[in-house]
């Protein structure tokens, strides 16, 4: 990961959450910029093209932040539908950049995994609550500050919907060999080289020639006498 930050915040720490929660999935050519507002508590933005994600934070927010979302279930009704604003707790500065890099990051993931990155905002909110609920211990309301049950918002497997975004080689992929191959399908083994091999203090002369057996005791002889 590519990443600069701009702002007061500690950039090591704010470099280890990112990564922290990026992770399994490859980012070694995405490009993070952390940024102060022009005049906004927050915003992001995410260029697919360039593989880059802004994050920028208003200067003079104050902490604990309400942070309105997407994730709650949508309703409606025959003639509109509407979803209520649940709204997520954020302690200060580091974890409100974290959530909105999560969101940008998913948008960037669902482009990876070759969907259709429209309408993709409750999803991206659902990813980002996720990791500050489970990770970092912040509480969801609703609009009378009541807590929100978690099956009132986390109702969906966003990682399963992007399974086919690149991830972080973790180990050596071994071939898939079907069960009813036959030796000729088998694919080829690696290239061998010899290794010379010196065994210090051995013997490199000729072997002397085993003592002839006595015919008479049926014995190899081991010495005088």
């Amino acid at each position: 990961m590519d990443f600069r930050n701009s702002t007061d915040l500690d950039s090591e720490r704010l470099r280890r959450m990112f990564e922290r929660h990026t992770s399994p999935y490859r980012h070694d050519r995405l490009q993070v910029r952390v940024r102060w507002s022009r005049g906004a508590d927050f915003s992001g933005t995410c260029y697919y093209s360039e593989q880059r994600i802004f994050v920028n934070l208003g200067r003079d927010n104050a902490y604990p932040y309400l942070l309105g979302t997407h994730i709650a279930k949508s309703e409606s009704n025959r003639t509109h539908w509407w979803r209520e604003t649940f709204r997520v707790v954020i302690p200060d500065a580091y974890r409100l950049a974290l959530f909105v890099y999560l969101h940008e990051f998913y948008h960037y993931l669902v482009k990876m995994a070759k969907r259709n990155p429209r309408r993709k905002e409750a999803m991206c909110d659902r990813f980002a609550t996720r990791v500050l609920v489970d990770e970092h211990g912040c509480r969801v309301i609703d609009s009378r500050c009541r807590p929100v049950a978690r099956q009132r918002w986390d109702f969906q497997d966003v990682h399963a919907f992007v399974a086919a975004a690149p991830k972080i080689a973790t180990a050596i992929e071994m071939p898939v060999i079907p069960k009813d191959a036959t030796l000729f399908d088998l694919p080829p083994s690696p290239p061998t080289r010899e290794i010379p091999v010196t065994i210090v203090g051995a013997h490199t002369g000729p072997r002397r020639k085993a003592r002839e057996r006595s015919p008479d005791s049926g014995r190899a002889s081991s010495g005088a006498g």
